[in-house]
This record gives structure tokens, C-alpha cells and sequence, in this order.
């Protein structure tokens, strides 16, 4: 009697379970295992702030660790991505400061009087992601995370990329930038923030966006802001901060390796952190194409009372990588009237940088940082930045008619 009783607990147990196991697999988007590495977690009240310690860096989405339902340029959506190795959380991989403290000061000679020997070769063949990391990976940490061992770099450098849906853009900028960056002997990290959403591209408060996401990692000193579509020439152009921001991109190719105008200041620039700061970032109130660099450009005249320094023309050489049927954003139409309406700086900004943060995947090239925007009218900037609306001209008849 005793045997049967057990026999059947033993059948219910049974039934249960497997009617567990139905529900479990039925669910949508079910969790399909991956190699996760360093992956332990913790709460964020357990950052530790010091910045010579690792700490984990814990994402809103912690459940999320497959390929399958990862998402980046879309969230829950395909992973295109998925072919390079990542985590969701990893223990940010710093120099011990202690070892490193005690190496020689790195040194990247540009004195060779034949500039051939500095001449780069852009690599123009699209690899897949696991294929870069095979060719320029074998130092690099988790995160794009990249620093010498032979000898202390001098500064802390965070490489902040705009990003949507430029991926053959993307894989060609790594290929090409990685082992730039690693002959001139850098302690740098690549952020590659992603707008995601339907909202009109807003490149200078993605720029914002990696500046806060960055410092939570690391004590970076020097911010280097880049187009994903452009990758240097010569590695006498040097990335590095100095006591004044430096346009890097002077002359591309596609237009002609000359300067546009005196003023131009995008596609790279480079920012250390206290100039950074005290600009207040980027302005965060150019939705479209066009504004941002020249608002930028008066930030640093006005605000910061600086003049921008700029390598010779035969250094500050980039390629611009071409279309891939790539449609820009559309024009600002508002773009003059806030730039040239001198709002004041303090009221927008780093302060004023508003994003919804989905996740923060840490790729072995890369750290992928995926934000939502709020975009704002014409009517609410206006309104915020207290601009004064501009009544148009009138024409002579039009006046004569009032």
C-alpha cells in the first residue's frame, strides 16, 4: 500500500514537471545560453567609486544575455552584433596602478623626417566582427578596452561614436581604427552610442550621452568625439588632449583635403575633460542635420575664451568611408535661428542631456551604449532657451501695403 502511494507522488511529481517545462520552453523569447564571461552582479549601490579598483557595471536589463533577444539597434529584435563576443556585465579591466606606476611614460616618436613611415593604409575589406577581433583583439579587453604593457600611457582616453544603422560603416571603422590607435601606445576606450527609436537623429546629445555613460566606467581625462564614417590617414595625428580643444578632422577627402571654412569644427574633435565640462558638453536642441558643430565651435570661443588648435593639413588627413546607400539625416530648418539667436550655454547641455538608457552591452570591440531620446519642437527649445522669434524681412510693397 505504502509502494503505491509513493508510485503515484512520484507520477503527480512527474506530471507537474513537465507541465513546468512545456510552460517554461513556450515562452516568447526564451533564453538561449551563451558563453557569458565575466559576468558577476551586483546592485548599483555596490559600485565601489574608487577608480583604481574594478567594479561591475550593471545594466537595466540584467535578464537579458542571448544572442537571440538581445537587442541594439533594435531592442528585443535581432542582435546584429551577435557574431562578436560580449557580455552584459564585466568587471572593467583597468591597469594595476601600482605595476603600471612603475613602467616608463609611453612615448610615440613623430620625428622621423621621411612622413611615408606614417602614412596609413586604409583596409577598405568588410570583416565580420569575430574576424576583427582575431586580427586586433589579442589585447584588447572586453568593452573596446585597450592599454599598453610595456609602458604607462599618459592619459585616459574615451572615444564617443554617434551610431544608428551604419553597421558596414561600423566594421570598417574598427578594422581601421584599433591598430591606429595601438601603435601610438593609447589608453583608450570605443563607445558607440546608439540612438534607437524613430525620433530625428540627434548626434551632438548621443555625443553627451557617452561622456555620462563612459565616466561611470573609468576616470577618463581626454574625450575624442567621432563620425563613425571617417578614419585617419596618418598616425602623426595624434590622439591625445591638449590645454585647447583640436578639430582632428581638417582634410578629407571627399572634399578635396582642404578646409571648408575657418570656423568648421566637426567629424572629430577632441575635448579634454575639464574643457568639456566647462563648455557644458554639447548642445542637445539640433534635431536633423546641421547646427551642432558650429554651436560647439562658439561654445568654445565664447564659453570656454579658447581658440581651437588644429594639426597641419598634411596630418589631420582622414578617409570618409563611403555611402552604403546611407541617407543622412534630414535638414534642421531651426538650426540658424538657435545658433545664431547667442542663448545662453548654461541652459543646455551636459545639464540638460535627457535619454532613456535600454542597455549597455560590452562588446571585445566596442562598448555599445542603446538610449532612447525625447525630441523636442521648434516651440518648446524656444520657449526653454528663452530664444526671441525673429519676425521674417518684409519687402518694400509688403510695407507700403501695412
Amino acid at each position: 500500500m505504502l509502494k503505491s502511494r509513493h508510485r503515484i507522488a512520484l507520477f503527480i511529481c512527474f506530471l507537474i514537471f513537465i507541465q513546468a517545462a512545456h510552460y517554461f520552453f513556450s515562452l516568447p523569447g526564451t533564453i538561449i545560453p551563451v558563453k557569458i564571461i565575466n559576468s558577476r552582479r551586483t546592485s548599483l549601490n555596490e559600485r565601489t567609486t574608487d577608480i583604481e579598483k574594478l567594479f561591475t557595471y550593471v545594466v537595466k536589463n540584467p535578464t537579458i544575455i542571448n544572442n537571440a533577444s538581445t537587442s541594439n539597434e533594435s531592442i528585443r529584435g535581432v542582435n546584429v552584433f551577435a557574431e562578436g563576443t560580449f557580455a552584459i556585465s564585466i568587471n572593467f579591466t583597468k591597469p594595476d596602478p601600482v605595476e603600471y606606476r612603475s613602467l616608463p611614460i609611453c612615448n610615440f616618436s613623430t620625428s622621423n623626417n621621411d612622413s611615408s613611415v606614417y602614412k596609413v593604409a586604409i583596409n577598405k575589406t568588410i570583416y565580420s566582427l569575430d574576424v576583427i577581433e582575431q586580427h586586433h583583439g589579442t589585447d584588447l579587453h572586453l568593452g573596446g578596452h585597450y592599454f599598453p604593457k610595456t609602458c604607462q600611457a599618459q592619459q585616459r582616453l574615451a572615444i564617443i561614436v554617434c551610431y544608428r544603422n551604419r553597421l558596414l560603416h561600423l566594421k570598417l571603422f574598427l578594422h581601421n581604427i584599433h591598430p591606429f590607435l595601438q601603435q601610438q601606445k593609447l589608453d583608450y576606450t570605443i563607445f558607440i552610442v546608439n540612438q534607437h527609436g524613430n525620433e530625428k537623429f540627434n548626434r551632438a546629445a548621443l555625443f553627451n550621452v557617452g561622456y555620462i555613460e563612459a565616466m561611470k566606467l573609468y576616470s577618463f581625462d581626454c574625450f575624442i568625439f567621432h563620425d563613425v564614417d571617417l578614419v585617419p590617414e596618418d598616425l602623426r595625428n595624434l590622439y591625445r588632449c591638449g590645454e585647447r580643444p583640436k578639430h582632428m578632422s581638417v582634410a578629407v577627402d571627399k572634399f578635396s583635403y582642404r578646409l571648408l571654412y575657418s570656423t568648421l569644427f566637426g567629424g572629430v574633435t577632441a575635448f579634454s575633460i575639464s574643457d568639456f565640462v566647462s563648455a557644458n558638453g554639447y548642445p542637445t536642441v539640433y534635431w536633423g542635420w546641421g547646427g551642432e558643430d558650429d554651436d560647439m565651435y562658439q561654445r568654445v570661443v565664447r564659453k570656454l575664451k579658447k581658440k581651437i588648435v588644429r594639426y597641419p593639413m598634411e596630418i589631420a588627413r582622414y578617409k570618409m568611408i563611403r555611402s552604403f546607400n546611407h541617407t543622412s539625416s534630414v535638414v534642421n530648418p531651426d538650426r540658424h535661428a538657435i545658433l545664431y539667436s547667442r542663448y545662453n550655454y548654461d541652459r543646455d547641455g551636459i545639464n540638460s542631456t535627457t535619454y532613456k538608457l535600454h542597455d549597455v552591452t560590452f562588446y571585445k570591440l566596442f562598448t555599445f551604449v542603446n538610449v532612447t531620446l525625447t525630441e523636442e519642437s521648434f516651440e518648446q527649445i524656444r520657449l526653454r532657451l528663452n530664444i526671441t522669434r525673429r519676425e521674417p524681412k518684409r519687402s518694400k510693397s509688403q510695407k507700403k501695403k501695412a
